[in-house]
């Protein structure tokens, strides 16, 4: 895959513009997985992803291929997540939405006939990992998304958030603390 990036890249840059389409085809779907999980909203995820292709078809001429062109446009999916959610930290927030309200916290679970206990307590604990990920601070939602949802290396996270290999450990450290202390009640009532 990464050879065919780098022919589309190079194409791009001799000024085929339509060579960028197979770019976003082929990586829009990690980037918007990456941005609903650091978000937790659909229509931000899909508003990070566009954002992120037009960053990307913009400083293209400034990728150096040093890394890949999917670590590259990961980087600046993972900038443009942050900086929403900066954003959104100097706007009110709307209220969180009760997930018995929203459509479908059924077809979640992975069993096909749920009983109503397990529905409830379904519902409950997406409601709780949903509050314990808005406690994060947003570099760390950063880190424990892309450390334990995406398998990223503590260095790749590291590069990603611009910051030392010492100080993504403590922001991944942070935020599993912060995770394992609100979702604690929770796993000693499921006992």
């Amino acid at each position: 895959m990464e050879s065919l990036d780098a022919a589309a890249v190079a194409q791009v840059r001799a000024g085929d513009r339509e060579a960028f389409r197979p770019l976003v085809e082929r990586h829009s779907a990690m980037i918007f997985g990456l941005a609903f999980r650091m978000t937790g909203n659909e229509a931000d995820a899909e508003e990070i992803v566009q954002e992120t292709f037009l960053k990307a078809y913009r400083a293209l001429g400034s990728f150096d291929g040093r890394s890949s062109f999917s670590t590259w446009v990961y980087r600046i999916a993972s900038n443009c997540a942050l900086d929403l959610l900066d954003r959104r930290k100097t706007q009110p927030q709307p209220a969180i939405p009760d997930p018995e309200d929203e459509e479908g916290p059924e077809e979640r679970l992975p069993s096909e006939q749920p009983n109503a206990e397990r529905l409830l307590y379904s519902a409950e604990m997406q409601a709780r990992i949903k509050e314990a990920m808005e406690s994060l601070t947003p570099v760390e939602r950063t880190a424990f998304v892309l450390r334990h949802f995406d398998g990223r290396s503590v260095e790749e996270i590291a590069a990603t958030l611009k910051v030392r290999t010492g100080a993504a450990k403590q922001s991944i450290f942070r935020a599993v603390q912060k995770m394992r202390e609100a979702l604690a009640p929770a796993m000693r009532s499921a006992r």
